[in-house]
């Protein structure tokens, strides 16, 4: 699972490394996550899209994953988007 965030959004996804590919995705700016937050710059933005990004991966038959955090601490919305996950059911 890859973490990217900007000034003004988060993205996740999970990603097949030996294939290339990536099976699941999510992030602020797509239209069904956009319009259920306030603001897609805070922790409970992250909170949405780990969520959402569990739940697409389980659908899929994926339970365990590595968390890259890109090279971002881990702290504040990339923490937060990691624990959301944890708690909707991916192991890492």
């Amino acid at each position: 699972m890859s973490v990217f965030r900007s000034l003004h959004h988060i993205y996740a996804q999970i990603i097949d490394d030996e294939q290339g590919v990536t099976l699941v995705a999510a992030a602020t700016n797509e239209p069904e996550l956009k319009g259920r937050l306030e603001s897609t710059k805070d922790a409970e933005a992250a909170r949405c899209v780990g969520k959402t990004l569990a739940e697409r991966a389980l659908a899929k038959g994926i339970k365990q994953v590595r968390f890259d955090r890109g090279g971002h601490l881990y702290h504040g919305r990339v923490a937060a988007l990691a624990d959301a996950a944890r708690e909707s059911g991916l192991e890492f």
